[in-house]
């Protein structure tokens, strides 16, 4: 296991998402027209929004992103990946911009079909994915249904077991007031204090970042519910993961509420092929908080995929 100790460019994240900076530099963009650009996608009897930066000649990375966030959490890894690698980052079904869902719940397991019939619509194949908190989860199950398709992947702030019963009576209260009150007051709190570290929200450099995502987390709907409890109700896929034989990285936040250090060290150790990095002073969402040590080594790994 390695250590990395992150430095604060919070600011300068937040600029690229808003399209205003390349990666790590001052230079202007062009509009950010990459890391925008996308599609809505008629599979598996819902309608997905797809960004996708397009390169046919490139090898692939498949976002898939936390709940509560979305696509969009990885602008970032498309400047990284400028040139380098295609990057297809879909929204969940009952998130970001694809289609809302009726149902009680919509499970890790549905997730993984979703992202199945994904990419074989869009012919992927060869793909590095890049899975953060809820990615994992669907990660996992994608991966250990169809091992053909992929060639490497990356965990970030995720796990592999199910919720410890105390952690899930409290989510499930966390889920009903969601459901009942939206997000704000105490919801929002929690939510913000479950997606980041606490190092993270009190450090003044990564004030504006903390604004710009609180400020998303807030305007999402009540009827983000049912992709709240899939997450909280998933099964474990522990059983799943020596079965995984490709190059697993693992990111992990020594300040992770959600998915704390334990969880992550069951990942490595159950793995056959994975290597763990641990980041101090770093919470649920590594590739936000902690950009300048973690998105070059998202890009040196699918470069060369080895553990």
């Amino acid at each position: 296991m390695e250590y990395l100790k992150p430095s604060g460019t919070a600011s300068i994240l937040l600029a690229e998402q808003r399209g205003q900076l390349a990666p790590h530099s001052g230079r202007p963009t062009m509009s950010n027209t990459k890391a925008q650009s996308g599609t809505f996608r008629d599979i598996n009897g819902t309608s997905l929004w797809v960004a996708d930066t397009g390169e046919a000649n490139l090898p692939v990375i498949l976002c898939l992103h936390s709940c509560f966030l979305d696509g969009t959490m990885f602008d970032g890894l498309v400047s990284a990946a400028d040139g380098k690698f295609r990057v297809v980052r879909p929204d969940f079904r009952g998130q970001g911009k694809s289609a809302l869902d009726t149902v009680d719940i919509i499970t890790m397991e549905k997730c993984a079909e979703d992202m199945e019939a994904l990419i074989e619509a869009m012919g992927l194949k060869s793909i590095n994915v890049m899975a953060q908190s809820m990615g994992g989860d669907v990660a996992f199950r994608l991966v250990a249904r169809r091992p053909d398709l992929f060639r490497s992947l990356i965990v970030a702030g995720s796990s592999a077991c199910s919720e410890p019963p105390g952690q899930l009576a409290e989510f499930r209260q966390w889920v009903i007031d969601a459901g009942n009150e939206g997000f704000t007051g105490h919801v929002l709190d929690t939510t913000m204090a479950i997606m980041f570290g606490v190092t993270t929200r009190s450090d003044p450099a990564k004030k504006e970042l903390m604004e710009y995502w609180r400020g998303k987390i807030a305007a999402l709907p009540k009827a983000l519910r049912p992709a709240m409890s899939g997450v909280m109700e998933r099964g474990s896929s522990v059983p799943l993961l020596p079965g995984i034989k490709i190059p697993v990285l693992i990111f992990n936040g020594e300040e992770d509420l959600p998915r704390p250090p334990a969880w992550s060290d069951e990942m490595a150790r159950e793995l056959p092929n994975a290597k763990l990095i641990r980041l101090t002073k770093i919470g649920h969402s590594p590739t936000l908080e902690a950009p300048d040590q973690v998105l070059p080594a998202i890009i040196d790994f699918y470069d060369n995929p080895r553990i």
